[in-house]
């Protein structure tokens, strides 16, 4: 029995040099066997359409089983583009626990204008936003100013983080309604 089992995990192995990985850990636990082994599948690839870039994956159990829905773990897909001088991209996790909800990042960089954009937001059964921040650059003086508000609604957090540097002094304050820290 060993040796079968280590034979097909050298298959699989061979057959996963491309594309796909295949990692296998062990589980905690007293298991009889090869049933302690916990092999993964992960899978990613990308394309284009048009001026989009999509890259997309899979993390897959990759044990035997008649119940195939119960294998995929998690499911990913991103898209780029860029939209009048910012780039854009989001991205969704989807629960494979269900799939009834996924997690969403939506991102935007404008690198003229030197700000950005970040989202997080669940959506699926109650859906939300869960965060919110945007930074905002700036060069003055030969010294690098930056000033990022934050939103986190779901630990109903809202501070705001300035950071200066010239090159040889390092400041960083965060500051919100309940505390304020610098460091230097």
């Amino acid at each position: 029995m060993k040796f079968t089992a280590i034979a097909l995990l050298s298959i699989f192995g061979a057959a996963s040099a491309g594309t796909p990985q295949l990692s296998i850990s062990v589980r905690d636990g007293n298991f009889d066997g090869i049933d302690g082994l916990d092999p993964t599948l992960k899978w990613e690839a990308s394309s284009s359409t048009g001026d989009v870039d999509l890259t997309y994956g899979v993390e897959a159990a990759a044990r035997p089983t008649k119940d195939v829905a119960s294998l995929p773990r998690s499911i990913w897909g991103k898209a780029s583009t860029n939209v009048s001088g910012w780039g854009v991209s989001a991205r969704a996790d989807i629960d494979c626990d269900g799939y009834n909800s996924a997690d969403i990042e939506v991102n935007a960089d404008n690198e003229e204008n030197d700000m950005s954009v970040k989202l997080v937001a669940n959506v699926g059964g109650e859906s939300s936003v869960k965060s919110v921040e945007a930074t905002k650059g700036m060069d003055i003086d030969g010294a690098r100013l930056t000033v990022t508000p934050r939103l986190d609604l779901e630990e109903d957090n809202r501070d705001v983080v300035v950071t200066y540097n010239n090159g040889d002094t390092d400041v960083k304050l965060t500051a919100s309604g309940d505390n304020q820290e610098v460091e230097i």
